[in-house]
């Protein structure tokens, strides 16, 4: 059969030069015809647009209906095939017999469904239909009750498609057109394996081989192999499914049908990916996309970039799964495949939920969404639903989330999508048992078990097993929890997702914790860990990416030292909670300081921690929070650790912090005050509290606003504090503490971690810069408006004077006004030992506003004035200190890793130490506070000590008094001492 394909090509090619000879462009049009038709046999899609393209021209030329009409109809194929829907659109023109018009509506309606538009393929298909019957054209008839049957299997309503298979069947077998026959069995055998009724498909797929074979179809008898493969991969039977894939790819090689060998290499990916081999999966894709890029198919590359996506996130390796998806959706885009775009969509927001980035996955979701509703899948639209459900859950909001996975469930049992059905049980499984309705949740988890064992989905049982068991342990049987989670363990080994084993540990130890075994808890405590830090691993640079992915497992680190205080390993609980902090910087800050990644990573964490101990002040202070009990580590140097606990009384870190806020006066209620930044997307100009004639807030009335705070946070360890110097490593919420404002005694500073306190003081000495210095202040901001014309920010007169006036202590011309633009800034602060900038800053990160690159455009976008922590994280500072004389420059959000802000940033760039503010500060009272820090700095004070005299000025003045002037400035990092006086 091969040969005689190429024998057919040969043929038409001998034909085309004839006509070409005898100059007969009739002829010549026709031979182009028969000549794509030959190619499009092979396949070889590329020579068959070629020559069809050729034959249009051509007929068109001398005026030949027939011709024109007859290819028009053919590039429809050739077009769908390729997934060109941009050209395949343009394919809708009368060709003379009704017949022939009905064939070109159903090809045009192939295309329209294989780009994913499934209303505009029924629509054409209908059509079709309509005409076939209208001429009594009984297997135009049957043919076109398959392609709708094929629109509705694509939407997801398998009822449906069932339906007008069978109509299809039953035509063909009173025509007796056994291909038709063969046709209409393979496709009743797919909507049955979607019903999760794989006895019925395999008995559908044996009636096609069998028919595939009489008639000689070695092509369908192949890709019947495939489908039969895909019935055994539901059943779980891989053995079976990889036997039937390669007799199927056997097959394609055999008939040269490279667009199948693909296919069979795609399907022999999907079963090495069930069965956990994902790296065999991988080079399966890998020769798929090589065949799909082959031979054209674009449409067939995007799904392997698909699959290679999943593969890869099934690896924990995000970066790379992102980048396939990205590829997918790209191409998706180009041929106009809607569907296989909202499936990337999809893909993408799977991607993000497992980072731990909510709010970007909600995003993709919704995008998914969108495209499934305007295309009529209503099986993508009841996925999107479902994933939306479990993102909007994982962010706390219960009820939005049952209500799309109800949404979910509802599609799912409408089109008959048993995998989809079970998705949705367990994911309202999870938002009762957040509910605490462990009786609702547990049925649900139980239909969601059942459902997977049924259609074979062995992920879906071990997610449901690990469920159940994780209700069952909230309940108090511990028994039952322990059996359902060693079986939900023993799935995930089983197919190798390295997530849900991680999971799973964290759960087996949990429940041996509560039992009280607690040498078995640290052991599974200790292998989730191992799991989810291989995967961190895995996303290489993407710091954004380690930080949420990180976060997401932040449990099993808590998990891990708090039970080995219970053992009474104190410091190896140190150790653990240390080893948890802020990892995403200590990767940034080895590439940073040249530090041996290996070597450094082979060090014990008590290693780490001695070394530390070496570098430290007289003290420091390791905080860890578990709920609403506060846990310390008290260090000095040649002392042993001391280690207390304290219950936060009366609610959580949260609650606490919240209403000390509102105490001094700086909760959320102030949107901007001088020198603070509102988000540019409001288009809002500043809002303020009442404020008194001196320019300020109203100054709190309690007077002991600090005392709860502190009572907190150094009150169980002031008895074991000695000396007045101290590094806190903070957690959670109370990262976000004024600490420096604590003790009039005790200098405070911060760091993230002790490791990365390690790496920054034991730098190189010529590392970080002696001489040099940056001030900027007051950039120009009257360009940047709001959509009515109008400038968003008012000018900071105090903040010009700020800076001049250190640039006259320092003999350094301050950049200020127009000059101060983005990139002025950034080139400057790259060898300077002081950065100082007083500007607008953000409350949601600290990033900052400068005067914009380019003022002719209008609106100018953010990029080109503002200084965001993905600017600063690009460049090497040599900075000795970072002073951000801005509102809210220590703000950001609050993970495992620490403050998340632009103050880590400029700590990941290589500044050893970083000042900032907590909240908004006044513009005329920042002068006056930093005119004391700058003069104590001069005179050879360390930044530490600078900061408490600066601080007690205005604590002693008359109208600064109020704590909200003065203590929101932490220092982070290094306590440095500048050589001003060499300068």
């Amino acid at each position: 059969m091969v040969d005689g394909k190429f024998e057919a090509v040969e043929q038409r090619m001998l034909d085309l030069a004839i006509a070409i000879s005898v100059e007969d462009r009739y002829r010549e049009g026709w031979a182009h015809f028969h000549l794509g038709g030959a190619y499009l046999n092979l396949p070889d899609y590329q020579q068959t647009i070629k020559n069809y393209a050729q034959a249009l021209h051509i007929f068109i030329e001398i005026g030949c209906r027939a011709g024109e009409g007859s290819t028009y109809g053919n590039l429809g194929i050739a077009f769908s095939n390729l997934g060109n829907f941009k050209q395949a659109i343009n394919i809708a023109k009368e060709v003379g017999d009704r017949a022939g018009e009905g064939s070109a509506y159903g090809n045009l309606g192939n295309g329209f469904l294989s780009v994913g538009n499934f209303k505009q393929a029924i629509e054409y298909n209908e059509k079709d239909l309509s005409i076939a019957k209208e001429v009594g054209n009984r297997v135009g008839e049957g043919s076109a009750y398959g392609n709708l049957g094929n629109c509705y299997f694509s939407l997801g309503n398998l009822k449906q498609a069932i339906k007008y298979y069978e109509k299809s069947l039953s035509i063909a077998k009173e025509v007796g057109n056994r291909v038709g026959e063969g046709s209409a069995y393979g496709n009743l055998g797919n909507a049955y394996r979607n019903l999760g009724n794989f006895k019925q498909a395999i008995e559908y797929y044996e009636n096609a081989l069998s028919i595939a074979k009489e008639v000689g179809d070695r092509a369908r008898e192949g890709s019947t192999y495939g489908n039969l493969g895909n019935a055994y991969l539901s059943l779980g039977n891989f053995k079976q499914a990889i036997e039937y894939y390669e007799k199927h790819l056997s097959i394609a090689k055999e008939v040269r049908d490279r667009a199948g060998e693909g296919s069979a290499y795609g399907n022999l990916g999907n079963a090495y990916l069930s069965l956990g081999n994902f790296k065999q999966a991988i080079q399966y894709y890998g020769k798929h996309l090589s065949i799909a890029k082959e031979v054209g198919d674009r449409h067939g590359e995007g799904s392997a970039y698909g699959n290679l996506g999943n593969a890869y996130r099934n690896l924990g390796n995000f970066k790379q799964a992102i980048e396939y998806y990205d590829k997918h959706l790209s191409i998706a885009k180009e041929v106009g495949d809607r569907a296989g775009e909202g499936s990337a969509y999809g893909n993408l927001g799977n991607a993000y939920l497992s980072l731990g980035n909510f709010k970007q996955a909600i995003e993709y979701y919704g995008k998914h969404l969108s495209i499934a509703k305007e295309v009529g899948d209503r099986h993508g639209e009841g996925s999107a639903y479902g994933n939306l459900g479990n993102a909007y859950r994982k962010l706390g909001n219960f009820k939005q989330a049952i209500e799309y996975c109800e949404k979910h469930l509802s599609i799912a049992k409408e089109v008959g999508d048993r995998p989809g059905e079970g998705s949705a049980y367990g994911n309202l499984g999870n938002a009762y048992c957040n509910l605490r309705n462990f009786k609702q949740a547990i049925e649900y988890y139980e239909k969601n078990l059942s459902i997977a064992k049924e259609v074979g989905d062995r992920a879906g049982e071990g997610s449901a097993y690990g469920n159940l068991g994780n209700a069952y342990c909230i309940l108090g049987y511990f028994k039952e929890a322990m059996e359902y989670h060693e079986h939900s363990l023993s799935i995930f080994k089983e197919i190798g997702d390295c997530l849900g084993e991680g999971g799973a540990w964290h759960s087996q130890g949990r429940d041996h914790e509560l039992l009280g075994s607690l040498s078995d808890a640290l052991i599974c405590y200790r292998l989730s860990i191992k799991h989810f830090d291989e995967t961190r691993h895995s996303l290489k640079s993407e710091d954004e990416w380690k930080v949420s992915f990180r976060d997401s497992y932040r449990l099993s680190y808590t998990a891990l030292w708090r039970t080995l205080l219970k053992n009474g390993e104190i410091e190896e609980a140190l150790y653990a909670a240390e080893k948890g902090r802020a990892q995403a910087l200590m990767d940034i800050l080895k590439d940073q300081y040249g530090i041996d990644s290996q070597s450094f990573s082979a060090l014990a964490p008590n290693q780490t921690l001695t070394a530390a101990l070496e570098h430290l002040p007289s003290q420091a202070v390791f905080v860890a929070l578990d709920k609403n009990k506060i846990t310390f580590w008290v260090l000095r140097k040649d002392s042993k650790i001391s280690f207390r606990q304290h219950k936060i009384a009366n609610g959580s870190a949260d609650l606490l912090m919240e209403t000390f806020l509102k105490e001094i006066g700086v909760w959320d209620g102030v949107k901007c005050e001088n020198r603070s930044l509102d988000t540019l997307r409001n288009d809002l100009s500043c809002s303020k509290k009442p404020i008194s004639e001196k320019g300020v807030l109203p100054s709190s009335s309690s007077v002991n606003s600090l005392q709860p705070l502190y009572e907190v946070l150094l009150g169980p360890i002031a008895d074991l504090l000695q000396g007045n110097d101290l590094l806190v490593v903070p957690d959670g919420p109370f990262c976000l503490a004024p600490y420096s404002a604590l003790s009039e005694s005790i200098r405070i500073r911060t760091v993230p971690s002790l490791t990365a306190f390690n790496v920054i003081v034991g730098a190189p000495e010529d590392f970080h810069s002696k001489t040099g210095a940056l001030l900027v202040g007051d950039p120009w901001l009257k360009e940047v408006t709001n959509n009515k014309g109008e400038p968003i920010w008012k000018q900071l007169p105090c903040a010009k004077q700020e800076v001049e006036m250190i640039g006259e202590l320092l003999q350094t011309t301050p950049l200020t006004g127009k000059s101060a633009t983005k990139a002025e800034v950034l080139k400057s602060m790259k060898s300077v030992a002081l950065v100082h900038i007083a500007a607008h800053g953000s409350k949601k990160t600290g990033e900052i506003a400068l005067a914009p690159n380019n003022e002719r455009k209008s609106p100018i976008p953010e990029e080109d004035f503002i200084l965001k922590m993905s600017d600063i994280q690009t460049i090497s500072l040599r900075a000795r200190l970072v002073v951000l004389s801005c509102c809210h420059s220590g703000r950001g959000e609050v993970k495992s890793e620490g403050v998340v802000g632009i103050a880590r940033a400029f700590l990941c760039a290589g500044a050893r130490s970083v000042l900032v503010s907590l909240w908004a500060i006044d513009d005329e009272v920042t002068l006056m506070f930093m005119r004391s820090f700058y003069q104590h700095l001069v005179d050879g004070k360390s930044a530490s000590a600078a900061l408490q005299q600066a601080m007690k000025s205005l604590r002693e003045s008359k109208q600064y008094c109020a704590k909200k002037h003065w203590a929101p400035f932490v220092l982070v990092g290094d306590d440095v001492t500048l050589e001003f006086q060499k300068q």
